[in-house]
């Protein structure tokens, strides 16, 4: 609920803070005092356009600050999505305007958008009066509303929309498998063709994991083969300069040395040397000999290998992955082939799905229509005593698409006057007759879906006397639930409040302003008495006063 109210240079406003509470907040004054700049001052707060024109005379800007006590789920989901800290405590939201027409907003001391400001303003505040925001005049709400409606009155009501909810979403799963089956069997033709001629190119090539390294590896030993062999080539053509071996030409050399004649050979030890050299150069040239290379094998090695690297780079994936991509394929082929009776088998299963869906649909149907006979039987028992006696009001059901909420839309019409036609609240009703309406409406929807904290301004217009009495009444019989600001000329309104606050103008040195303050006791006697009888308090006034003070 809104607990604080901080204003500072609106309109006649220069500087004020309100403390309210639970229950019926009323505010009473003089007309001119300045209520409605309260309201401005708060709907400025919960996101409602900026207006220069707010900012008071002389003064730069303005601002409002309005703090909650708690802070709803739905709330917090917003605030979530923007980006904005939150809990379940204290929410404060604060609005700034600047003479020349700018502003900003903040929650929770964090800059926010106008935009944000009034989604969480509206789920807050439900405002009754010129600013109407109030989410009972959305027709989206009412089909929640009457569901929530139904529920406090027959416990059953929750399983019959639980049901429904589970069948439409058992039912949607189906109808989407069925939708993509469909659209890929119409693109079935142009990929079989696709799919058949890559699964049986993959298949052929036969590709395995680990096989394009195996065979990268065993060309790249090959071809170093190749190289080694030249080289060796160029080594052994070395050890035979001008086609005459080294080792025999040592050797000739040894053997001529041993025709020396004296004996013993001087040179012996060199002879044996070089024969020893000799036998040395024979045996490298031979232990130079070239391996043999298997050149086809080497060629098949090459086909093999740039075969499989030109799949992969057809593909667009690694070669070890041509093994998980023909098995893909294979599947989607086999999934077009069989796609027919899939389709044939899904088709079933969401007929029978929808089928479902519609039963419990059918089911949660009759439900609203005996809720909302209910609702209107309750509403018209109200109407009397608020001076609406001749209105009536229908909860008008009709078909919508299928969701989880069932196949029904549900719309709140009036009529205020007997022979016209009903139409949707907002455009049937105006001024006193709506604030009372939706007043009627709020109480004996009291305790469903919507804010905690209800505003009320023009309730009391054309109303007087019993009339009166009863709206206070009623006004306090919601507050009871959460909490209301209402703004009354109506003593018997006044007379209901659990707090009461008197809005008061004074005028000094030219310049106007405009005060709150909470009253109490005498104080708040004599504010009713003033309501009854004018600027002159009488005993007579103060008498009645007393009766119509309920608290």
């Amino acid at each position: 609920m809104l607990t604080r109210l901080s204003i500072s240079n609106i309109v006649l406003i220069e500087r004020l803070n309100l403390d309210f509470g639970a229950g019926l907040n009323i505010l009473t004054g003089e007309t001119g005092a300045g209520k409605s700049i309260l309201l401005d001052a708060l709907a400025l707060a919960l996101g409602a356009r900026g207006d220069a024109g707010l900012v008071r005379g002389g003064k730069d800007s303005a601002s409002v600050t309005a703090e909650f006590d708690t802070t709803p789920a739905a709330v917090r989901e917003i605030l979530t999505d923007v980006g904005i800290e939150c809990d379940d405590d204290m929410l404060v939201l604060r609005r700034t305007i600047s003479a020349d027409g700018k502003g900003r907003a903040w929650i929770n001391d964090c800059a926010a958008s106008v935009k944000t400001l009034k989604a969480v303003g509206d789920i807050l505040v439900e405002i009754h009066g010129q600013f109407a925001n109030h989410a009972l005049l959305d027709g989206t709400t009412h089909r929640g509303a009457l569901d929530e409606f139904a529920a406090r009155n027959d416990s059953g009501f929750y399983e019959i929309a639980a049901a429904t909810r589970r069948a439409y979403g058992e039912y949607n799963a189906a109808r989407k498998r069925m939708n993509e089956l469909t659209e890929m069997l119409a693109r079935a033709a142009s990929e079989r063709d696709f799919l058949e001629h890559n699964v049986a190119e993959l298949e052929a090539l036969g590709v395995v994991v680990g096989e394009e390294e195996e065979l990268a590896t065993r060309r790249s030993a090959m071809m170093n083969a190749e190289k080694d062999t030249a080289v060796l080539n160029d080594a052994v053509a070395a050890l035979a300069p001008r086609g005459n071996s080294l080792d025999a030409t040592v050797y000739s050399v040894a053997h001529i040395l041993e025709h020396i004649k004296t004996s013993p050979n001087p040179y012996q030890e060199q002879i044996d040397k070089l024969y020893d050299i000799a036998q040395t150069l024979s045996d490298i040239a031979g232990s130079l000999a070239p391996a043999d290379i298997d050149t086809a094998d080497l060629e098949s090695i090459e086909e093999r290998l740039f075969a499989i690297r030109a799949a992969a780079r057809k593909h667009r994936i690694p070669a070890d992955e041509l093994p998980e991509k023909l098995a893909t394929m294979a599947h989607q082929l086999a999934t077009i082939d069989n796609s027919d009776a899939e389709l044939k088998k899904v088709t079933l299963e969401m007929s029978k799905k929808r089928a479902e869906f519609e039963r419990h649909a059918a089911t949660l149907h009759q439900a609203r229509i005996m809720a909302a006979d209910v609702l209107r039987k309750s509403i018209l028992a109200e109407l009397p005593d608020l001076k609406l006696g001749h209105a009536d009001f229908v909860a008008e059901i009709s078909n919508a698409p299928a969701c989880g909420a069932g196949t029904d839309n549900v719309t709140f019409m009036i009529k205020t006057n007997p022979g016209m036609p009903f139409g949707p609240i907002h455009k049937t009703a105006s001024g006193g007759e709506l604030a009372r309406f939706m007043l009627a409406l709020r109480v004996v929807l009291a305790g469903t879906q919507g804010a905690q904290t209800f505003i009320f301004d023009e309730i009391d217009t054309g109303i007087s006397g019993a009339t009166a009495s009863a709206v206070g009444a009623r006004l306090g019989r919601l507050a009871a639930a959460g909490q209301a600001l209402v703004i009354t000329h109506s003593a018997q309104v006044a007379g209901y409040a659990d707090r009461h606050f008197k809005i008061s103008k004074q005028v000094s040195n030219d310049v106007t302003t405009t005060s709150v303050c909470e009253i109490t006791a005498a104080e708040r006697l004599n504010e009713i008495a003033r309501i009854i009888s004018g600027a002159e308090i009488t005993p007579e006034s103060l008498a009645t006063a007393k009766t119509l003070m309920k608290k």
